[in-house]
């Protein structure tokens, strides 16, 4: 008994008519009514990505144009010798070229002397080059006068999946059909239509996962379909799919996302471990989240629920999870997984990054609950947020705020504050106590996290931050240092004299750098309280600038005005550039001198 050879269903079910052709309805149809209206054109492009049907296009209008027996619907009849000859693979008068093995000069002249001929039976003579794209520049300077102005017999078909490499001259002279990526629906609908044809049972959701896997090409789909049907011995569900494609199920990403919102990390945790051990790359799964997130996202309205591209049954499950997911949370988790997408390829442990991002979603929820609490709450232990308890009792009312002053700087810290390294809660403990003492009352403060930052914890500010203004501070406590309106009035001499003490400091300190600043560039007043220091160059700018805090708390100590602003600009017209190191020295000397350069490199000299 003869075996039937195998035809793979990509061959087996190529679309004949314009009809059958799947998700290009609007080029099928503007190719009919040009038949119809025998307004043809002597050059078509079709372009598009890999699979969709350009050469399958190309075939069905080479063939219909030719008909003899034109149907009214504008499909070819299939039953006439230019039909029946073109099916069998004998027409003389339709000519397929493939440009990726012939690309010459040669093979495009070749082609020019077969044009020449003209049909024979038949009204026109179709040449369909496929790949045209890999045609050298040559060829498609010999190929333009043919194909602007050919027999009137000749058309040309030029098929490829790379437009924007054809010259532009070849572009003018064709009219271009841009083919679109397959729809999912589409697909699954064409591969239900053949299974049932071949006697196999199949589950929707089998089928939609092939056709989102094939990204928009029906050949590649149609190739999985055949690859399905071989494993699974002629039964293509959805776990049968989900195993030979290698995909991650659905089931885990939505199990997980169950975990971020009930903020269990240790199950969250647990599941991408399992997910790692059955051979996935946490690339391929957070890029599969961040989908994940995006069809909850798009599943929370109605009018954008056309934009989700899977099965009935999926859909359900989303709709479900997305009513129970806040828009705040999935866009932050979005926000945290793109992040982690951009930063995986470039991490050394590129688990850690994962987890890090897992976690940081796992608690969106509690940072939301604490940016929205009200100011006289705070967490509990627990995690859950419960009422501050009244210390009015304890202190005394509050005082009236006071005007805006510029605050000082704390980095010399008064002698009741200890300058050994403590943990942050320490130091926040004891500046609070040291607070408590010095002012009338204490303020309430609660601090919101930043949610577009991809961190999501809280942070604790140090001593040296409880001055500094911040987005994320509702009420600031009131500094020691601060007191008030003090501003009592001072001489300029008054100032020049703790100047010249303070660079008498530095000098005992040995900071000799400083001290040439302090001793040639003396400060100048521009209004009262606030002075400005000019400098020669970069240098001395960051090196006063790192001195600055300490200066401003001599100054506004030692004359009792807290107001006292002391900033430094770089006059860099005035500046005289001198070399300061010994390298700097000798490039000064060896541009004015080239030899000297020689003469280091000859006798190997150092810069001592």
């Amino acid at each position: 008994m003869a075996v039937e050879n195998f035809i793979v269903s990509a061959r087996k079910y190529r679309p004949a008519t314009f009809e059958s052709v799947v998700g290009q309805q609007h080029i099928t149809n503007t190719l009919k009514n040009a038949i119809k209206n025998n307004q043809l054109a002597q050059a078509f492009l079709f372009c598009g990505p890999r699979g969709v049907g350009k050469t399958t296009c190309a075939r069905i209008l080479a063939k219909t144009i030719n008909c003899t027996n034109l149907q009214p619907n504008g499909e070819a009849c299939g039953t006439c010798d230019s039909c029946r000859s073109f099916m069998n693979g004998n027409s003389f008068n339709v000519h397929e070229l493939d440009a990726a093995s012939n690309n010459s000069v040669d093979d495009i002249r070749s082609l020019i002397e077969q044009v020449r001929i003209p049909p024979q039976g038949v009204r026109y003579k179709v040449y369909i080059i496929d790949e045209v794209h890999m045609l050298s520049q040559a060829a498609f300077n010999a190929f333009l006068k043919t194909l602007e102005e050919p027999p009137h017999y000749a058309i040309f078909i030029l098929a490829t999946t790379e437009k924007h490499k054809i010259l532009p001259t070849i572009l003018s002279r064709c009219q271009i059909f841009d083919f679109n990526r397959i729809r999912v629906d589409d697909m699954a609908n064409h591969l239900a239509s053949i299974a049932q044809k071949e006697n196999i049972s199949y589950e929707n959701d089998g089928l939609h996962i092939i056709a989102q896997k094939a990204d928009g090409g029906l050949r590649d789909a149609l190739s999985m379909f055949d690859q399905i049907v071989s494993f699974s011995g002629g039964n293509v569900t959805y776990r049968s799919v989900i195993d030979n494609l290698n995909i991650l199920d659905y089931d885990y990403y939505f199990n997980i996302t169950d975990s971020l919102l009930k903020e269990d990390s240790a199950k969250t945790l647990l599941l991408f471990d399992e997910i790692l051990t059955k051979g996935f790359d946490g690339a391929h799964f957070v890029s599969g989240l961040s989908e994940h997130l995006r069809n909850l996202l798009v599943g929370k309205d109605t009018a954008t629920l056309k934009l989700l591209e899977v099965s009935d049954g999926i859909k359900t499950k989303y709709l479900q999870q997305s009513q129970a997911s806040s828009v705040s949370f999935l866009l932050s988790a979005m926000n945290i997984a793109n992040q982690c997408d951009l930063n995986y390829k470039l991490s050394k442990n590129q688990r850690l990054q994962v987890e890090l991002a897992l976690l940081k979603m796992c608690y969106l929820t509690s940072a939301f609950n604490l940016a929205s609490a009200p100011i006289n709450t705070m967490p509990s232990p627990d995690g859950q947020l419960k009422k501050k308890p009244d210390t009015s009792a304890d202190v005394a009312p509050a005082a009236a705020p006071a005007a805006p002053n510029p605050a000082p700087i704390l980095n010399d810290a008064p002698a009741n504050y200890s300058t050994e390294k403590k943990s942050p809660s320490a130091i926040n403990t004891e500046s609070v106590n040291n607070v408590k003492e010095t002012l009338v009352a204490e303020k309430p403060k609660i601090f919101i996290p930043n949610l577009s930052s991809t961190s999501t914890s809280v942070k604790i500010p140090s001593l040296k931050d409880l001055n500094k203004g911040s987005d994320t501070l509702v009420e600031e406590e009131e500094d020691p240092y601060h007191k008030g309106d003090d501003r009592e009035d001072f001489s300029p001499d008054d100032f020049l004299k703790h100047w010249h003490t303070y660079a008498a400091k530095l000098k005992t300190e040995g900071k000799h750098n400083l001290l040439s600043i302090f001793n040639t560039n003396a400060a100048k007043m521009l209004r009262p309280y606030e002075f400005e220091v000019v400098v020669g160059n970069k240098v001395q700018e960051n090196l006063f600038r790192d001195e600055r805090p300490n200066l401003l708390n001599y100054l506004r100590s030692s004359l009792k005005n807290y107001g006292i602003e002391v900033n430094v600009r770089v006059d860099e017209i005035t500046a005289v550039k001198r070399p300061y190191t010994n390298q700097e020295k000798f490039q000064y000397m060896a541009a004015k001198n080239p030899q000297l350069a020689e003469l280091r490199r000859r006798f190997n000299l150092d810069f001592d």
